[in-house]
């Protein structure tokens, strides 16, 4: 059945983003508007989305977890032998994108990607719950399975071999993204956005407002 959805549309009317009220830093405006997410109580306010591109130059997204950020970059953790982890061992720069849509807020990433340190990856490997830890092992993410009842055996299996110590998979661990473009964009009314990008350039971050 076909759906009229040309006319879906809404007014964005929450709020606006000027030069003079943002920071010249990026990772400082990051760490405002993630503030404000949080505090809004929206679901899943660490929520990206991931996209790369494959040695076939064809590009693919999902969604992962933000789980730290500094003026180093933004860092998440998968298993490095997924689509995502072989697209980025050939082609390490990625594009990460927020979607508040209560806040009427985009906030668009760019930059080159890398592992993080194994020591940092261990040590957020250890804080997780333990059902976690042993997915970790249990899942070979991205390839083909033959069913749901052959990853909970699976599962069964790494409980019983690693019990409650389960050691973090070579395979998994942590990316770091580190900028050299942001784009932030807040949604205003009649669909004239308010758009600020920030370039490094020679070392310096260089603040521009875009057409929306």
């Amino acid at each position: 059945m076909s759906q009229d959805i040309a006319h879906l549309r809404k007014s964005y009317e929450r709020a606006e983003l000027s030069e003079d009220a943002s920071h010249a830093d990026p990772m400082a405006q990051f760490a405002q508007w993630f503030d404000e997410a949080r505090k809004s109580e929206i679901p899943e306010p660490n929520a990206m989305t991931l996209a790369t591109v494959g040695s076939d130059l064809r590009p693919s997204s999902r969604v992962v977890l933000i789980k730290e950020f500094d003026e180093r970059g933004l860092v998440w953790y998968t298993n490095y032998q997924s689509r995502k982890g072989q697209q980025l061992a050939g082609n390490p720069y990625a594009a990460l994108q927020f979607h508040w849509v209560e806040l009427e807020r985009v906030v668009r990433i760019e930059g080159l990607v890398e592992k993080i340190s194994e020591a940092d990856s261990d040590a957020y490997y250890a804080s997780r719950p333990l059902d976690h830890r042993l997915g970790a092992w249990a899942s070979p993410q991205s390839q083909v399975i033959p069913g749901r009842a052959w990853l909970v055996a699976e599962a069964a299996k790494v409980g019983a071999r690693f019990l409650l110590a389960p050691p973090r998979p070579p395979h998994w661990g942590g990316y770091r993204l580190k900028p050299d473009r942001w784009e932030f964009w807040q949604g205003r009314k009649s669909r004239l956005h308010d758009r600020l990008c920030y370039r490094l350039e020679d070392g310096a971050w260089l603040r521009e407002r875009l057409s929306p």
